[in-house]
């Protein structure tokens, strides 16, 4: 198993910040809206360097979508920031008739995904946001795992043409992914090489995938372990390569079982290459107010969690082969 380090641990919504500021320095054309989150979507470096390429829109979502949409008639590249649940859920409508319908050049800017959000409990922990916006025709959905990789996706985003959903969150997490990396939208990044099972996540899941690797080594298991931080487009060539060669598969995230990445695997295997496959997602449920250890402690998104679902999967590959023999 390799073996992953970090000297520090940071918000990944601090990686936008960075991201967006070095990006509005590469091309003049970057504008950044808010719905009154300033502090909490870090945007105030842009602001300070930038002060008439921001738009204060207040509380007001719905607005701001359509503004974002406006602006990129004018050849802007708007990126809109609120909270996950606010930029998703509250203005699922103009983000799908005003910015997917039309491919408008908008990146959705989407803080305090997931059950992470902590204390402000189920109103605004939304655990279906990479669901909606997937099914979007169009619409690419990427979410990073680290301060770093935050960074260099907002970066790539604004180069990027076309509708972006751009997932990050709240607390701190380790960073251990390279501070001069480069981010390619749909093409997955191999943490791990292995030959008895394939475990792909995505999000603040990829540390416990790492640390469920190491515990995994101990016990003899082999896993290869792929970072999606692009939702849609899948990077199917990655996944079919690598459950090819390990015949079972666990997928973890921070997101609702039903419509997430595990289902995009999910989609994706049955239609050529079925295999066992286990998920460690949120069961269909709404979350609850705790803090972030606690909650990813209580739905099982953890390193341990991790474990035992790959022990589980590999139980079931190996009954499999054996009603084929």
């Amino acid at each position: 198993m390799k073996k992953y380090t970090y000297s520090e641990s940071r918000d990944t919504r601090s990686g936008f910040g960075a991201g967006l500021l070095e990006a509005g320095r590469q091309d003049e054309h970057v504008v950044a809206l808010c719905a009154d989150l300033i502090g909490s979507l870090k945007m105030n470096d842009f602001i300070k360097e930038f002060p008439e390429r921001f738009f204060q829109i207040g509380i007001a979502e719905a607005n701001m979508m359509g503004i974002a949409a406006g602006l990129t008639i004018g050849n802007k590249i708007p990126f809109t920031g609120t909270f996950a649940n606010f930029a998703t859920g509250r203005v699922y409508d103009q983000i799908r008739q005003s910015i997917a319908y039309s491919n408008k050049n908008v990146k959705i800017a989407a803080s305090h995904a997931g059950l992470t959000l902590g204390e402000d409990g189920a109103t605004h922990q939304i655990l279906e946001d990479i669901g909606l916006m997937k099914m979007l025709p169009g619409m690419t959905v990427i979410n990073p795992c680290d301060y770093n990789q935050t960074k260099a996706a907002t970066i790539a985003a604004a180069k990027y043409f076309g509708p972006v959903y751009l997932r990050f969150g709240r607390p701190v997490v380790p960073v251990f992914t390279p501070e001069d990396q480069e981010f390619e939208i749909g093409k997955a990044v191999m943490l791990n090489e292995g030959n008895d099972v394939t475990i792909i996540a995505t999000g603040h899941l990829v540390w416990e995938a790492i640390q469920a690797g190491e515990l995994l080594a101990q016990l003899g298991i082999d896993a290869e372990i792929i970072n999606i931080h692009t939702i849609k487009p899948l990077d199917d060539n990655a996944i079919l390569n690598s459950v090819r060669k390990t015949g079972c598969v666990v997928t973890a995230e921070e997101h609702n079982r039903v419509g997430g990445l595990g289902d995009s695997v999910a989609q994706l295997l049955v239609k050529n290459m079925p295999v066992p496959q286990e998920y460690i997602a949120v069961d269909d449920l709404f979350g609850q107010s705790g803090t972030p250890a606690q909650l990813m402690e209580k739905y099982g998104l953890n390193a341990a969690n991790i474990v035992s679902a790959v022990e589980k999967v590999i139980c079931r590959k190996v009954d499999q082969s054996a009603q084929v023999l």
